[in-house]
């Protein structure tokens, strides 16, 4: 029942994604960052008080509806952000994302400890990230008159464009291979390696953890490298990584590897993201919803794919998926224009 719960959040976003292109472009990215994060954070504790899975099962779809906006939007406003500072920042804001889900995972384990119920626990988040959101509102960027002209241009919903569809497609294996890792890495050490549950937590453990430090990092480096250089590095060392730990494995090669695949992974898809929001011609949350649109979707077909094969066959070929569209990655990136 939670991976159906998932699944409906999943399909709101993606559902949101396109349209949130068209949003920006009617209300301004601005007026949709706000409202979406604000109701978000209204709408979060209901999740604790209902009952009837038909109900639980809607609610998460429109938290999906939400948050698929909100991550495009945001991001628009991120574009904007990165344009003023004249230098790279997007992955710093990624970082601050992943930052985020570790705070959120500690404090839910705080109030787990201490038996607070669900409703108290939810309601505290709430409160404290509307706070947040109320502040940021009052602090986001309006869009340039040159912006608004080329917003006017734009006639709603639009299919990715020839020069942003490799990006999402990019961005599509790379979410792949992060849902991948988030979703298998911890079996894979336990039924493959063959150590125990405590120990095979570490391997989710190294991957978002090197995924955290890659981001904070990650400007520095795309600064330095460029766009274009730092993606190759990404995809030598995701594949690198993802087939020491197929061909390998042993308890602390894995982790190694595990780590290898999330430095390679952690700034694909903030680079993706700033190139498609500062694609000529094309507004910067539009440009944005297109790719996302498409990245997301690696979040559907990877983890189950992997799944039917490794019922199929084992968890050790199921994961040879992630390590062809890892090899696809590498491919489109030394062909497309960032």
């Amino acid at each position: 029942m939670t991976g159906t719960l998932l699944l409906c959040s999943a399909a709101g976003a993606i559902l949101a994604m396109p349209f949130s292109g068209w949003l920006t472009v009617r209300f301004s990215s601005r007026w949709l960052t706000a409202a979406t994060g604000i109701v978000f954070c209204i709408v979060v504790p209901l999740l604790a008080l209902f009952t009837n899975l038909w109900l639980i099962g809607g609610l998460f779809f429109g938290i999906g509806i939400l948050t698929g906006a909100l991550d495009v939007s945001m991001n628009g406003q991120a574009v904007y952000v990165e344009r003023l500072y004249q230098k790279p920042i997007m992955s710093s804001f990624h970082a601050v994302f992943s930052v985020g889900m570790a705070l959120g995972a500690g404090v839910g384990a705080g109030f787990a400890k201490f038996q607070i119920g669900l409703f108290p626990h939810f309601l505290t988040g709430a409160v404290f990230c509307l706070l947040l959101a109320l502040w940021a509102s009052l602090h986001l960027l309006n869009e340039s008159a040159n912006e608004a002209n080329a917003a006017a241009n734009e006639t709603g919903f639009r299919l990715p464009t020839k020069a942003i569809l490799p990006l999402g497609i990019v961005a599509f294996c790379a979410m792949t291979g992060e849902g991948s890792m988030a979703d298998w890495s911890a079996l894979y050490m336990n039924q493959v390696v063959g150590k125990d549950e405590a120990f095979s937590a570490l391997a989710f453990g190294a991957f978002s953890t090197a995924m955290t430090l890659g981001r904070i990092f990650g400007d520095y480096f795309t600064h330095q490298l460029g766009k274009k250089r730092l993606l190759e590095s990404n995809c030598a060392a995701a594949i690198t990584g993802l087939s020491v730990m197929l061909l390998f494995p042993k308890p602390y090669v894995v982790l190694a590897a595990l780590f290898l695949i999330g430095l390679g992974l952690a700034t694909v898809v903030p680079i993706i993201y700033s190139a498609a929001g500062n694609t000529p011609g094309v507004v910067p949350s539009v440009g944005i919803a297109m790719a996302t649109t498409v990245g997301y979707a690696g979040f559907f077909v990877g983890p189950p794919t992997i799944g039917y094969l490794a019922d199929a066959f084992s968890l050790r070929v199921g994961l040879v998926f992630s390590l062809v569209l890892f090899g696809v990655m590498w491919g489109l990136v030394r062909r497309v224009g960032i």
